[in-house]
C-alpha cells in the first residue's frame, strides 16, 4: 500500500506485504505491513457473528467482539461505514468503508464474509486493508477549496502540457482555458500516519490533442501541493491518446434526457433482429415507442409479475458526438436508436448498434446466470451504451467506461466501431462491476488488476456468446474482431496467451502515460487466470475469480494480493490440492510470488532508493544533486536534499521539513534552490550547499512547475491562473530583484535555462498570421534579447531548453508531419553558428523530447509514438556529443522510465528510474551504448 501510494504521481507498486502460499487462517494471519496491525487475510474461521441486525452491523459486531485479532478500534457506523452488502446463494459480504474522524480514508475498505442460515450469521473470514497507524491532529483543511481547485488545474495543466511546446490549433487562443476543477471531498492518502487531502476533479479538453480530460488529483490539504493524480479514464485500449494520463473519462454523474427510460412493461418488448458485423443474424429486444418506431431499449430480462423494476439496456447513437461531450455530462446530440421495422437494417450494423446491443444483453445473462449478479451494480440499475463518438472529428478507435455508461468510438483508418468485438463490450461492462465490488483503483498494478479482470470476464463472455472453445488459438485475443483488413493475431490489442512474466515483462511506468501501466502490465495478472481458466474449466475458474474480486479484493491491492485473494476464493470455494497447485502454479508462470518486486535488475548506480516523490525533477551541477525526498513510506512532506552526485557521502537535508512541500531541487554546486508550496503562497528558496543561510527569495500565488539556477541568477516557470499559460519569472538572488520574461498576458514562456548571467527559454507569441514559436536568450545584466535562429514559420513545436559553454541547446520540431520525431538544435548565445546536434529525419534521428547539457555531453529524453505501451515507447535516454559527431549512444538499457534527467560533470547524469517499480534517483558516468 505505501508504495502504491509513496510514488503516485511517478512511479505506482503494490502493497509489499508477503501472503503464505497456503491463505492463512486467523491463527497465521498476515499483515499488510507497517500500515496496519489489521491482518489482510483471514480465512478458515466458523465464529457466530456477535451483532445482531443488518449484515454491515453483524459485521462490525464481530469485529468489535475480536479486537485483539483485527485491532480496529472503532467499529461504529461513523468511522466504519457500510459501502455495500453482496448476498449470494447464502453467502453475505460486507464491505466496509474505513473513515478516520469522519473522513473517508483512500483504499481503506475491510470485508468481511459471512453464511446466512435459520436467520444466523456464521463469519468465515475477512480481508482488506484497515489503517491502524492513521494519527493525524486534524481533520479540517487548511488549504481552501478555491485553492485547491486552482493548484489541481495547474497541476494538470502541468502534465498535459509538458514538453515540447506546441503553437495552438488553428482558430484557437493561446489564453483559452480548457480545463475546470471540482472539489470531490476531503480524503486521507494511508500514507504513514495519514495525509489529509483535498480530492479534486479536472475535467476538459487536452489543449494538445482535443481529448476529454478527466483528472483525480489530490491536494494536500496543509501546503496546498498536488501529491497524486491518475486519469479517470477506464479504456479498453492502449492508444496513444486514449491511454495516456492527459485523457479521461466522467465520473458517471452525468444528467440522463427524460426519455432515457422510458416506462414500459415487458408485454413492450418486441422480439426484432439485426446483422452483425461479422454477418451473422442476431436476435435483438426492442422497444415499439408510441410513434411506432421499434427502438434499443432492451426490457429482456424484467419479470412479468413486477414490471417496473428490473434492468434496462439502451443503445444510444452518439455519431457525430465528438468524445469530450460524452465524458461526464450526457451529450444532447445522442438520440436512441431507432428503427422503422424490428429487423433493422445495414446502418444499424455499421454504426455497431447491432453488436453492442446484443452483446449488452449476453453481458447481463452471463454475470446473472453464472453468479446471480443483477447488472452492473446489482440492482439491475439502467445500464447505457453510446455508440459512434469520434475526437476531433475524426475516428476515435477506443472504448470505455466513464463511471455511468459504456462509450463506444466510431472508428476507421483500418478499425470498425469498437462494440464490433463482444469482448470490448464485456471488457468495458466488468469495469462497471469492477466499480461496484472492488472498485480497484485505476493507476499502477491495482489499475492493472482492473484491466486484468475487465479482459478476462470480457474474453470469457465473448467466448461464450459466440460458442468459440478455448482451444482455439485465437481464443486468447481481445480486439481481433475490431479490423476491417488485418487477420485476428494481427489485429487483436491483447492476447491472453502472450506468457508476459513479471520477470521479463513488468515495466515500471509512471502516470505520465496509461496512468502506471494499467494495459501494459494487465496481461502479466490476466495472463495468470488465463492459464487458471485453461487448466481448472471454465465455469470454476470463473466462480474462483469472481469471487476472488466481489468477496476479497480492495481498491489498492496489487499482484501480490490478488494472487492471495484468488487462492482463497479457490479455497473458499471447495478447490481441491490438485486444484490449489494449478491456481498457484498458473501465477508462479507468470512470476506473481511474494516478493517479485525485488527481482528486477538495472545497470545503472543507486543514489537514493526509495524515493518517494511524484513528478518533483532532479537538479545537478558542479558535483552536488538536489532532489525532493520523503519517507520511505511517502507520507512525509517532500524535503530537499542535497548529496555527491559521485554517490560518496550522506546526502544533506537544506530545507525545512515544515509540512509544506519543497519541490523542484536545482543546483549549480554552489548554491541549491527549491519552491515551497504553502496553504496561501509558494515560495522560491535559495541557500549554498554545505552551511549556510536559508533565504526566501521570491513567492507567487500560482503553480511553479520548474527552478533552475546558475550564478546569481535564478529563473522558475509557472502556471498564470488567469490566463492557463505558462510563464517565466527570473531573480536575482543578491539584489532580490524579480523580472517576468513575458512581456504580455498571452506570451508563453517555458523551459528555462540559465547560464553566466543570461536565460534561454521557449517563447510563443501572437502575430498577425498566427501564433509562432522561438528560443531567446535574455541578458539580465544589459537586458538585451536575442532570438535563436529558428524559421519562426515553419517550427512546429520546441522542447527544453539548456544553456553551456558551448551555447544554447533545444529541442525543435519542425514541421509536425512526420512520425514524431524531432531534432536537438544548437547555436552561440549571440544567434550565430546554427547547428544540428541530431537531426529530425533520417540516420541519427531521435524522438526527442526533453534534454540536458553539459559542457561534455547533451542527453535527450527521448518518448515514441506509441499505438500502444511497451518498453520501447518509454522515455529512454541518448547521449551525444555537443557538436553531433559519432551519433547518439543508450544511457543505460534499464527496463521502465527514464525520467527529469539531469547533466553532472562530464557524461555523468542523474535521473529517476521506475525499472524496479520504485521511485529511485540513479547515476550513470558514461552511456551503456547499445541495448
Amino acid at each position: 500500500m505505501a508504495a502504491v501510494l509513496a510514488a503516485a504521481g511517478l512511479l505506482v507498486t503494490g502493497m509489499t506485504a508477503a501472503h503464505a502460499d497456503t491463505a492463512p487462517t486467523a491463527a497465521t494471519a498476515t499483515t499488510t505491513g507497517s500500515e496496519t496491525d489489521t491482518p489482510s487475510l483471514v480465512t478458515g474461521l466458523s465464529e457466530e457473528a456477535a451483532g445482531t441486525g443488518s449484515a454491515a452491523d453483524a459485521a462490525r459486531g464481530h469485529l468489535k467482539a475480536k479486537k485483539s485479532r483485527y485491532h480496529i478500534a472503532d467499529t461504529s457506523a461513523k468511522d466504519l461505514s457500510a459501502v455495500s452488502t453482496d448476498s449470494e446463494g447464502g453467502k453475505e459480504t460486507v464491505r466496509l468503508q474505513q473513515k478516520y474522524k469522519g473522513v473517508d480514508v483512500l483504499g481503506g475498505q475491510y470485508l468481511v464474509r459471512m453464511t446466512k442460515k435459520d436467520g444466523k450469521r456464521t463469519v468465515t473470514g475477512t480481508s482488506g486493508n484497515y489503517f491502524t497507524k492513521l494519527k493525524l491532529d486534524s481533520v479540517s483543511p487548511k488549504v481552501s477549496e478555491q485553492t485547491a481547485i486552482e493548484r489541481a488545474i495547474g497541476a494538470v495543466t502541468s502534465q498535459l502540457g509538458g514538453t515540447p511546446l506546441h503553437v495552438p490549433a488553428k482558430g484557437e487562443k493561446a489564453d483559452s482555458k480548457t480545463l475546470t476543477g471540482k472539489a470531490v471531498d476531503v480524503t486521507i492518502l494511508p500514507q504513514g500516519t495519514g495525509v489529509l487531502t483535498r480530492h479534486v476533479t479536472v475535467t476538459g479538453t487536452n489543449p494538445a490533442d482535443g481529448t476529454a480530460v478527466k483528472q483525480e488529483v489530490y491536494v494536500d490539504a496543509h501546503s496546498g501541493f498536488p501529491v497524486m493524480q491518475y486519469s479517470g479514464i477506464q479504456t479498453f485500449g492502449s492508444t496513444a491518446s486514449a491511454a495516456s494520463a492527459a485523457s479521461g473519462a466522467a465520473d458517471g454523474s452525468a444528467t440522463l434526457p427524460a426519455d432515457a427510460a422510458p416506462a414500459a412493461a415487458p408485454s413492450f418488448v418486441v422480439k426484432g433482429s439485426g446483422i452483425r458485423y461479422n454477418g451473422e443474424k442476431a436476435d435483438l429486444n426492442l422497444y415499439k415507442g408510441s410513434d411506432g418506431t421499434y427502438q434499443m431499449y432492451d426490457y429482456g430480462f424484467r419479470d412479468a409479475a413486477d414490471p417496473y423494476n428490473g434492468p434496462l439496456l439502451q443503445t444510444w447513437d452518439a455519431r457525430g458526438v465528438d468524445v469530450s461531450a460524452a465524458s461526464g455530462a450526457w451529450p444532447s446530440a445522442a438520440k436512441i436508436f431507432k428503427s422503422a421495422t424490428p429487423d433493422v437494417g445495414a446502418d444499424f450494423t455499421d454504426s455497431g448498434a447491432v453488436d453492442a446491443h446484443w452483446a449488452a444483453n449476453k453481458v447481463y445473462a452471463y454475470y446473472k446466470n453464472h453468479f446471480g449478479r443483477k447488472g452492473l451494480d446489482d440492482k439491475d440499475g439502467f445500464m447505457y451504451s453510446l455508440v459512434g463518438v469520434t475526437a476531433n472529428g475524426q475516428p476515435y478507435n477506443n472504448a470505455f467506461w466513464d463511471g455511468g455508461k459504456m462509450v463506444y468510438g466510431q472508428g476507421g483508418d483500418g478499425f470498425r466501431t469498437f462494440s464490433a468485438d463482444t469482448d470490448v463490450v464485456g471488457h468495458e461492462m466488468t469495469h462497471g462491476v469492477v466499480e461496484h465490488t472492488a472498485n480497484l483503483v485505476y493507476a499502477g498494478q491495482s489499475g492493472a488488476m482492473n484491466e486484468a479482470l475487465a479482459d478476462y470476464f470480457g474474453n470469457a463472455i465473448d467466448l461464450e456468446a459466440n460458442g468459440q472453445s478455448m482451444d482455439d488459438p485465437d481464443a486468447g485475443l481481445l480486439g481481433e474482431d475490431l479490423c476491417t483488413t488485418l487477420s485476428p493475431r494481427e489485429c487483436a490489442l491483447r492476447d491472453l496467451n502472450d506468457g508476459h512474466t513479471t520477470s521479463k515483462d513488468f515495466i515500471g511506468t509512471s502516470y505520465r502515460g496509461d496512468s502506471g501501466g494499467v494495459h501494459l502490465n494487465s496481461t502479466i495478472f490476466s495472463g495468470a487466470l488465463w492459464d487458471m481458466r485453461q487448466d481448472l474449466g471454465a465455469d470454476f475458474a470463473d466462480k474462483v475469480v469472481y469471487r476472488a474480486l466481489s468477496a476479497y479484493m480492495t481498491p489498492l491491492d496489487g499482484f501480490t494480493e490478488g494472487r492471495a485473494a484468488v487462492i482463497a476464493a479457490a479455497q473458499e470455494l471447495g478447490a481441491t490440492k490438485a486444484q490449489l497447485t494449478i491456481v498457484k502454479r498458473s501465477f508462479a508462470a507468470h512470476g506473481i510470488v511474494p516478493g517479485w518486486e525485488q527481482a528486477l535488475g538495472v545497470d545503472t548506480d543507486t543514489i537514493l532508493s526509495k524515493d518517494n516523490v511524484a513528478g518533483t525533477g532532479v537538479g545537478a551541477g558542479g558535483g552536488k544533486y538536489a532532489v525532493s525526498r520523503s519517507n520511505e513510506d511517502g507520507s512525509e512532506p517532500y524535503s530537499v536534499w542535497v548529496g555527491n552526485t559521485s554517490g560518496k557521502g550522506q546526502p544533506q537535508l537544506v530545507s525545512a521539513n515544515n509540512g509544506n512541500y519543497n519541490v523542484y531541487a536545482t543546483t549549480d554546486g554552489k548554491n541549491v534552490a527549491w519552491a515551497e508550496y504553502a496553504f496561501d503562497a509558494v515560495k522560491i528558496h535559495v541557500r549554498p550547499v554545505g552551511s549556510g543561510v536559508d533565504k526566501v527569495v521570491d513567492g507567487i500565488g500560482a503553480n511553479v512547475n520548474s527552478v533552475t539556477l546558475n550564478g546569481d541568477v535564478l529563473a522558475y516557470s509557472y502556471v498564470n491562473p488567469r490566463s492557463g499559460l505558462t510563464q517565466v519569472r527570473y531573480v536575482n538572488i543578491k539584489s532580490g530583484a524579480t523580472t517576468e520574461l513575458s512581456t504580455n498576458p498571452v506570451m508563453v514562456t517555458a523551459l528555462p535555462s540559465v547560464h553566466d548571467g543570461k536565460i534561454a527559454y521557449a517563447k510563443m507569441w501572437a502575430e498577425s498570421d498566427g501564433y509562432k514559436l522561438g528560443v531567446e536568450v535574455f541578458d539580465t545584466v544589459t537586458g538585451k534579447k536575442q532570438l535563436m535562429p529558428i524559421d519562426k514559420s515553419a517550427v512546429y513545436g520546441l522542447g527544453q531548453t539548456a544553456f553551456t559553454d558551448d551555447g544554447v541547446f533545444w529541442v525543435e520540431d519542425g514541421d509536425g508531419t512526420d512520425s514524431g520525431q524531432a531534432a536537438v538544435m544548437r547555436a552561440d548565445a549571440d544567434g550565430t553558428n546554427r547547428t544540428t546536434v541530431v537531426p529530425e529525419s533520417g540516420a541519427g534521428a531521435l524522438y526527442a523530447y526533453q534534454l540536458t547539457a553539459s559542457d561534455d555531453a547533451v542527453t535527450v529524453l527521448t518518448l515514441p509514438p506509441a499505438t500502444s505501451w511497451a518498453n520501447e515507447t518509454l522515455p529512454k535516454l541518448y547521449q551525444v556529443a555537443p557538436d553531433g559527431k559519432g551519433g547518439a549512444q543508450r544511457v543505460s538499457c534499464n527496463r521502465g522510465d527514464q525520467v527529469y534527467p539531469a547533466a553532472d560533470t562530464g557524461q555523468r547524469v542523474l535521473w529517476l528510474d521506475g525499472t524496479t517499480g520504485y521511485t529511485n534517483l540513479v547515476k550513470r558516468d558514461r552511456p551503456a551504448g547499445k541495448c
